[in-house]
């Protein structure tokens, strides 16, 4: 009984998770499009230098402390008000160090403006220290309709506001204005709708008891950021802000579909699984419904944007963000393997093994560094595809650890992705056929998508393919539930 009440509470979080990223990230994506129009690439490579240090320093500021809350059985208001108060110390803390080393960091890429955009965007790491609180009161609920509201919200005002300020020759400043905004107004407007205040109550028992679990998801997590924003630190050091630019804004729509994805499955797996820990069967019965329905989603979603990746960045971004396409193009591929990834940490962490995900980030990183060292002396590019071979090193570490906890084997993860990937692969291809006809761009766009998507729907219907079947009956009951 307990488990079937939590999976409909997982359904329906799913639901409203996935709707929340979908809306918002469908009405960001139209703001960056306008963006990218109005504004140049070196000034989102200004951006994108600053947020090198940003996602690190929100690493100490964020990572753990909500997870913690989460993943605790009995937390209650004192364990919360602890976290909340020590999440406010810790990046306070740290946006002064970020504050004191901007033009330290300024000097090192000889761009001047990177200073203010630092320390002004640097306002984020106290600001989403409180979020993540407020984040985990809701998750341990599952109750994702109010992410839905909060994040809509912020995402429409920051919008304007951004909009706004680069019509108005703000240049860099409008980019600034606009994700301020955006966690500014997120988290004010979840604090309207959550029931949870913190007391005037801080518990140093319940700080160490919770960092113990956290601080290891934090190491790994740093560890995992650092080397992921190496490639930005590189390519912006050793080239240009211009070619950061470009491999950010290439990697800006895999990321939005991997990342829409991936955060659903983070926000709802996790406190789902946390519930389910002494279960191994009921864990192993949810990572494998959550690989097979996200790869059902993601992966046709990124084949076809790979196979007509060249129309879609004419028409929405114009010719200047041409440069893109290659970038892109691969790392399409390159997200896909988070499908794999994802799920298997999120179950290693859910069961109480943060110590694991941390052994394996130390493992892992080796290769990566290797890669990129060797990548670093070709092209831009080349660091792209080294990224994308490093996923595949890390989707093969990141299962092994579910073959003990859950007896969830490397093969059998394969087999349950493969019937989506076959699929994927061959609707890609005729879409990207399609591409090679001489025509109007805007038409044959049109055409590919079409048909790619056509061919996909179609061929899963006629092979009854389970995740197809899983996802229509499970959209149907949802339906008939809210009608």
């Amino acid at each position: 009984m307990m488990e079937n009440d939590l999976k409909k509470k997982t359904v329906g979080g799913f639901f409203w998770r996935f709707g929340e990223r979908i809306a918002s990230q469908s009405v960001s994506f139209i703001i960056s499009i306008i963006l990218a129009r109005l504004l140049f690439p070196q000034e989102y490579g200004v951006i994108a230098l600053s947020m090198v240090f940003i996602n690190i320093t929100n690493v100490f500021a964020v990572s753990g402390l909500g997870t913690s809350l989460i993943q605790k059985k009995d937390a209650d208001d004192v364990d919360f008000s602890t976290m909340f108060y020590a999440g406010i110390f810790i990046s306070v803390a740290l946006y002064g160090l970020l504050f004191l080393a901007a033009p330290f960091i300024a000097d090192l890429y000889h761009s001047e403006l990177v200073c203010p955009v630092l320390r002004a965007l640097g306002l984020v790491v106290p600001i989403q220290a409180v979020n993540s609180i407020q984040q985990a009161a809701v998750s341990r609920g599952l109750d994702f309709k109010k992410f839905f509201f909060a994040t809509s919200v912020g995402t429409v005002v920051s919008g304007i506001v951004g909009v706004a300020l680069a019509y108005t020759g703000f240049g860099v400043w409008a980019l600034v204005g606009q994700q301020l905004t955006n966690h500014v107004v997120n988290t004010l407007t979840l604090n309207r709708i959550i029931r949870w205040r913190p007391q005037w109550a801080f518990s140093y028992s319940r700080f160490k008891g919770l960092f113990s679990f956290g601080s290891k998801l934090m190491c790994a997590n740093f560890i995992g950021t650092f080397f992921n924003e190496l490639k930005s630190f590189i390519v912006g050091a050793r080239y240009t802000p211009a070619d950061l630019a470009f491999y950010n804004r290439g990697e800006s729509m895999p990321a939005l579909i991997g990342n829409n994805v991936n955060t659903t499955i983070n926000a709802v797996l996790f406190p789902a699984i946390s519930k389910l820990q002494d279960d191994k069967e009921g864990v192993k019965r949810a990572i494998r419904r959550s690989m097979m329905t996200s790869s059902y989603v993601m992966f046709p979603l990124l084949f076809i944007l790979a196979a007509t990746a060249d129309k879609v960045v004419l028409i929405l971004l114009t010719e200047k963000w041409m440069p893109c396409v290659p970038f892109m193009r691969v790392l399409c591929i390159g997200y896909c393997m988070t499908v794999l990834s994802t799920a298997n940490i999120q179950a290693v962490n859910a069961v109480g093994r943060s110590d694991i995900t941390l052994k394996l980030e130390f493992i892992k990183k080796p290769f990566y560094v290797v890669a990129i060292c060797f990548a670093m002396f070709i092209s831009p590019f080349a660091i792209a595809v080294a990224n994308v071979l490093y996923g595949f090193v890390g989707v093969l570490l990141n299962t092994w650890p579910n073959k003990k906890l859950v007896n969830y084997k490397l093969a059998e993860q394969f087999s349950d992705i493969s019937p989506q990937l076959l699929l994927s692969l061959a609707v890609a291809a005729v879409a990207y056929l399609v591409g090679l006809f001489e025509m109007n761009c805007y038409l044959l766009l049109g055409m590919q998508l079409v048909v790619g998507f056509g061919l996909y729907w179609l061929a899963s219907k006629k092979l009854s393919l389970e995740s197809y079947t899983y996802i229509v009956s499970t959209v149907k009951s949802f339906r008939n539930k809210n009608s």
